[in-house]
């Protein structure tokens, strides 16, 4: 939640508004960054308009007047899509809703689909399939790009300045949007298209003007699905009190509806502030001796080199630029319940903690375990990632010779250009990790990593210029692991003796292939094990056997990546 904003206007004694100290407007990233879905029946030329007619028709299905609810069906027979792109939207939507306790959220499995989802905050996730993410800045050098980034891709063109090889050869820092680009640019989206929000929000009465629209209390309150307030220091504010005209309302008698247009006012007042702030920090960071930091970022923990781990003014886990070399955070150590992983290579990133949003990015060669991601995982412009998590659920986008070891509630979303990607089940433990599970609501019980479910090829949130005659193609989907080549993944105890947690063993059954290949490969170490020691060998043939496995496991290690877990013992 945000901590770095201000208190609501209010006459109550105990905190008191002043001038000085006005809230502060921010939006809420997780809808734009792990909301958006590459389906082209949800992304619509006229939002206004068509979202409005979908409104009504929405409304005529909902399941009563209180809890206007849609079950799956509905939205698939309104939105004119299939049923598992129906249950994709559901499922999507519930894991960037802003309250835990919505039903949808809280729900086993088999009961999302009859419980459905709010009307209101369906409206608010389908009218933001329009938006455009912000793109990096280009690449200076693009004769270095070409150099590291080979051209398999029909995208490489204009792809390149996302490749994951080319950032690690620059200052990423530089090229990268921050925090605060990518917060202005959502602000900016949400200043032009908030009077048309607005109005699916609000309720027509009957005259003319700005009165023939009001906004009740409870359909202001879904704003929150996309901004929040707060006060500096503090947890944020519920929406209903942070503004002026519904604060200090009685619970038992809700504030009367107030007009659309002065809600509009108001909250374009305040992104105007918010973006004149983020403004003003982009110009003391450009006037700072030392700019190369993101005014958003308290550094925690760097060296000279790279930096390695910071969290941002809103509770947001960085842990970039690691290079050869392993690096491991304990669930004490992860600030905040989101993570990003960013620019990593040819390393082992250890993230054994519970987390409710865990992004990967930009990495190369390296291995990425992380403990518990309760809400949603994503994995984009990787090459030659293995990853393992434990997630409810996880989409990958634009990535290249990456292994996933999953335990996953729902399907592995895949989108955008990818090539060569395998799935795997879940490979390891440590001994919080069901504790950590529990804790963010990831259910062991249930493993969909082998029904990968692929979309569009082209992610039109993108904004890019995209070849013609590719937007409905299909991405390519992940290869299951051949059961003979899996292996588990041991986590090192760094601590030594016995550390807490009831965790002692996969939490995920493993599939009988794979499980069989286990107890084959045990077998045959066993058979080995006894022919070596049952055959006499004298000392040069010792030692020329010796010399051959050496050779064979350092072969091994390379072909396989898990010269990466080497890097455990060296230290950082």
């Amino acid at each position: 939640m945000a901590e770095n904003t201000d208190a609501p206007p209010s006459s109550s004694p105990p905190s008191p508004v002043t001038p000085k100290d006005p809230i502060t407007l921010h939006t809420r990233r997780e809808p734009f960054e792990y909301g958006l879905l590459p389906i082209p029946k949800l992304i619509f030329t006229d939002a206004a308009a068509t979202i409005g007619s979908l409104k009504e028709k929405l409304l005529q299905h909902a399941s009563s007047s209180d809890s206007l609810r849609v079950d799956s069906s509905s939205v698939a027979d309104v939105l004119q899509i299939s049923e598992d792109n129906a249950r994709l939207v559901i499922d999507t939507l519930a894991a960037v809703l802003p309250s835990d306790s919505d039903p949808l959220v809280v729900a086993k499995p088999d009961d999302v689909p009859s419980i459905g989802v709010n009307v209101y905050d369906l409206i608010l996730f389908l009218y933001i399939q329009s938006y455009k993410r912000l793109l990096p800045r280009t690449h200076k050098d693009s004769a270095a790009v070409a150099d590291v980034w080979p051209s398999t891709s029909a995208f490489d063109g204009y792809l390149s300045a996302l490749s994951p090889l080319q950032l690690v050869r620059s200052n990423t820092r530089k090229f990268m949007p921050s925090q605060s680009d990518e917060e202005a640019h959502q602000l900016s989206y949400l200043q032009k298209h908030l009077a048309n929000i607005l109005t699916l929000l609000a309720e027509p009465v009957e005259g003319e003007g700005d009165e023939s629209l009001l906004l009740p209390m409870e359909r202001f309150e879904h704003l929150g699905f996309l901004i929040q307030f707060g006060v500096k220091g503090s947890e944020a504010v519920p929406l209903s009190q942070a503004a002026p005209f519904f604060a200090n309302s009685d619970p038992d008698m809700p504030a009367a509806p107030v007009p659309a247009a002065q809600v509009h006012d108001w909250l374009l007042q305040k992104i105007a502030d918010s973006l004149e702030h983020i403004a003003e920090r982009a110009t003391a960071k450009e006037n700072s001796p030392s700019n190369g930091s993101d005014p958003d970022i308290a550094m925690t923990d760097a060296n000279s080199n790279s930096v390695k781990a910071s969290t941002s003014s809103r509770g947001l886990t960085f842990i970039e630029g690691i290079s050869k070399s392993s690096y491991v955070k304990q669930a004490a150590e992860v600030k905040g319940s989101s993570l990003k992983v960013l620019n990593c290579h040819d390393s082992v990133i250890y993230i054994l903690a519970p987390l409710r949003y865990a992004t990967i990015y930009g990495c190369s060669d390296a291995t990425i375990v992380l403990g518990a991601v309760g809400k949603a995982l994503r994995v984009e412009h990787c090459e030659r990632v293995h990853v393992i998590s434990a997630a409810k659920r996880i989409c990958i986008a634009n990535c290249r010779e990456c292994m996933f070891f999953l335990g996953v509630n729902q399907r592995p979303l895949i989108i955008g250009d990818n090539h060569k990607l395998q799935v795997a089940p879940y490979n390891t433990f440590y001994p919080q990790l069901e504790e950590h599970m529990s804790q963010v609501g990831v259910d062991p019980t249930i493993n969909q990593w082998d029904e990968p479910l692929p979309l569009g090829v082209v992610d039109p949130h993108d904004s890019l210029s995209h070849p013609a005659g590719v937007s409905d193609a299909q991405a390519e989907t992940a290869a299951l692991l051949d059961p003979d080549q899996f292996t588990n993944f041991l986590i090192p105890n760094w601590f030594g003796g016995e550390v807490p947690g009831a965790t002692k063993d996969n939490p995920f059954s493993l599939p009988e292939a794979y499980m069989n290949s286990q107890h084959k490969n045990n077998t045959n170490l066993g058979e080995v094990k006894q022919v070596l020691h049952e055959t006499p060998f004298d000392e040069s043939k010792k030692r020329e056997l010796s010399s051959a496995l050496h050779v064979l496991f350092k072969d091994w290690l390379y072909a396989s990546g898990n010269i990466r877990q080497l890097y455990c013992l060296q230290g950082d």
